[in-house]
């Protein structure tokens, strides 16, 4: 059955995402697992996690800041502490928390010197929760921390070991309200890439195609656009990661990467066009970028492995780079969630000699990369995909089966000018004859 796509609002007569299912379930996943666990203690300042276990969000401002923090204690619920004014709001609307929500300041990066004393007082709070439960002497996981905070909790007594695998191993099988939230989010970026073909023509510049993704986005009810990568033109191999303001031109290949959220919940989606009309040597070069891709894909159901899925990759010395650290991320596979990349990552990097298995609840990006013969145009193709009891569901509907081209308006006197075409065509045998007659009449050459 094809996962659900419901509208963005709540309504009285359809059962549509259960938020205070979603809420439970996340966080049980991450007590089972501690529960399991050598630690007392699970400490979060990854904002990603921190929205996991307490169901709370104060905007992407924060998301750099490592600022807020939350301790899951053993057999307990989770104590989150926040910026100012936030703490109290969470009190008044998130009846789930109530007096667990507590103002609390760290260092802010670096922002808060270390004679504030910030660092010290973030241990404090965390050494005084322990010992009422008894927990100060376990081992406290953390996911990320700032140095000074490290210190500071080290100097308290507390032992500190690694955390963030455990969050990982939590997030990477998605309850069915978050495959829920990961397919609309998807949905909202099948509309981004229909009004931008519809718009998309010589003369439109990558910055421009970047402002009508995040207008749309925002129109529909993104919380968040985080990046929309926009390649165009020579750009495009190699791929550098993030839009400029060049002007697209006729014949020009262009890809693009968005990524939003929804809820939470992330896209990572590229798609790859041309501009006018498109090259033969571009045309092979989307159709082996999404042999790859589809072969991939068709890897994707319960039992198989990461290993299996990278396999079916080509080594990077096959695309022009050295080894697979050079060619990171081309070839590529990574669950999806609160995060833009979670686990499992699947790359040849490491997915050959540390394969993992492909379980039902798990989302993954699948994105692949082959720059053409002509040594400038590339293409550049993601899915998102369902694991399923059975198999797999793709996610992502904007059509990418063949390659699209945009803005093919141009007609001569013998009718539509053809989308596969070369920017310089080769001389018709007129053209070689009155070239040859010139030469003769000339004695050019003789």
């Amino acid at each position: 059955m094809a996962q659900p796509t419901y509208g963005t609002m709540g309504v009285d007569w359809e059962q549509r995402i259960d938020f205070d299912r979603l809420r439970v379930e996340r966080l049980q996943r991450a007590k089972n697992l501690l529960a399991k666990s050598e630690m007392g203690a699970l400490l979060c300042f990854d904002m990603n996690n921190v929205r996991y276990l307490t169901s709370t969000h104060i905007g992407t401002w924060a998301q750099d800041k490592a600022n807020r923090f939350v301790l899951l204690p053993q057999n307990d619920e989770p104590i989150l502490w926040d910026f100012g004014s936030a703490a109290r709001h969470h009190q008044l609307h998130c009846p789930w928390l109530g007096e667990r929500s507590r103002p609390g300041i760290s260092m802010l990066r670096g922002t808060m010197s270390p004679e504030h004393g910030r660092a010290e007082d973030v241990a404090k709070k965390i050494r005084l929760e322990l010992e009422m439960r008894g927990l100060h002497k376990e081992p406290v996981g953390i996911d990320i921390i700032e140095l000074p905070v490290l210190f500071a909790l080290q100097r308290e007594g507390i032992t500190v070991i690694d955390g963030q695998q455990l969050m990982s191993e939590a997030r990477v099988i998605k309850t069915k309200d978050e495959i829920a939230l990961l397919n609309t989010s998807a949905s909202m970026v099948d509309a981004a890439y229909h009004e931008l073909y519809m718009a998309m023509k010589p003369g439109m510049r990558e910055n421009e195609a970047v402002g009508l993704v995040s207008k749309v986005l925002y129109d529909l009810g993104s919380e968040y656009v985080e990046a929309v990568n926009a390649i165009s033109g020579e750009r495009c191999n190699p791929h550098p990661h993030v839009f400029s303001d060049r002007i697209m031109r006729p014949g020009d290949p262009v890809y693009y990467d968005i990524l939003h959220s929804y809820m939470g919940y992330r896209t990572c989606y590229y798609r790859t066009f041309s501009i006018g009309y498109s090259s033969h040597a571009m045309v092979d070069a989307y159709k082996r970028c999404r042999d790859y891709l589809d072969a991939a894909i068709d890897l994707i159901r319960p039992g198989r492995s990461t290993g299996d899925v990278a396999s079916v990759w080509p080594k990077a010395q096959d695309f022009g780079f050295p080894n697979e650290e050079a060619a990171f991320a081309l070839q590529y596979g990574h669950g999806i969630g609160l995060a833009i990349w979670e686990k499992p990552v699947i790359s040849r990097l490491v997915s050959l000699d540390h394969p993992q298995e492909i379980k039902p609840g798990m989302v993954f990006a699948l994105e692949t990369f082959w720059p053409s013969k002509d040594g400038w145009s590339a293409a550049r193709i993601e899915e998102e995909i369902v694991v399923t009891e059975t198999g797999h569901e793709v996610i992502t509907r904007f059509p990418a089966e063949k390659l699209l081209v945009a803005g093919a308006h141009y007609y001569t006197v013998g009718g539509p000018l053809p989308t596969v075409r070369e920017t310089e065509v080769e001389p018709s045998s007129d053209v070689r004859n009155l070239v040859a007659s010139s030469a003769q009449k000339e004695r050019i050459g003789s």
